[in-house]
């Protein structure tokens, strides 16, 4: 994504930016971990001319695109998604997306989506992971270069970039909602401030998450997410 960014200005069409491994890789709320050779650690960077709101939504289309590249090798029942932007394979972590716009405007400059897929390893020594990590080698899938895979995922976001355009984000989160993890279950969500436990309703026009609580329905813009009544 540091790369992605200094290229930015340079750009005039999507560019997917690729790494063979990382070091300093980072995540949401500043997270850091580091990934091995054979994993795909990639960013596409582009100009969508769009509002940060609208830019957000891509996040959806991302989860999107990674889960049916990886349906292209595995039985797509044992994926889901994860609010907000999580991929799970058999309840496991397998891939995981981030986001970073610039501009000052009402429209973004540019917007880069930072995608991690554990096509070979999983990290082992995360031991307190609500989700732990997993690999799609490691749960049954084939040895899937992130070269081959980079041309699936990018071929399936162009799709989800089309279908946004001409449908709108409803199309795009109708899509996301079909696969969506623990959909009317419990769930709980943890923000910066407090834990909200209720049933997951679904995500809201502008990508919410909805919980229908004992005081009512919650939205809910930012938060990290655990299956059940707490973490």
């Amino acid at each position: 994504m540091a790369e992605a960014a200094r290229q930015a200005a340079l750009i005039d069409k999507p560019t997917w930016v690729i790494a063979a491994e990382q070091t300093g890789a980072r995540g949401r709320r500043g997270r850091s971990w580091a990934t091995a050779r054979g994993n795909l650690n990639a960013t596409l960077v582009y100009h969508p001319g769009c509002t940060p709101q609208v830019a957000a939504q891509r996040s959806f289309m991302a989860a999107l695109a990674v889960f049916e590249a990886l349906a292209l090798y595995i039985d797509r029942t044992r994926l889901s998604l994860k609010w907000p932007n999580d991929v799970l394979l058999n309840g496991g972590k397998v891939a995981g997306i981030l986001l970073e716009t610039s501009g000052q405007g009402p429209f973004v400059d540019w917007l880069s989506v930072g995608i991690g897929v554990n096509l070979v390893h999983a990290p082992d020594d995360v031991l307190d992971a609500a989700f732990q990590p997993v690999s799609l080698r490691q749960e049954g899938g084939p040895q899937v270069t992130p070269e081959v895979f980079l041309a699936d995922l990018a071929s399936a976001f162009a799709t989800d970039e089309k279908k946004l355009e001409t449908f709108g984000f409803d199309r795009i989160r109708n899509d996301w909602l079909r696969h969506a993890a623990r959909l009317d279950e419990v769930i709980t969500a943890r923000t910066v401030r407090d834990e909200i436990t209720g049933v997951f309703e679904g995500v809201d026009a502008s990508g919410n998450l909805v919980l229908r609580t004992a005081e009512g329905p919650k939205v809910i813009v930012a938060a990290d997410v655990y299956f059940g009544g707490g973490a």
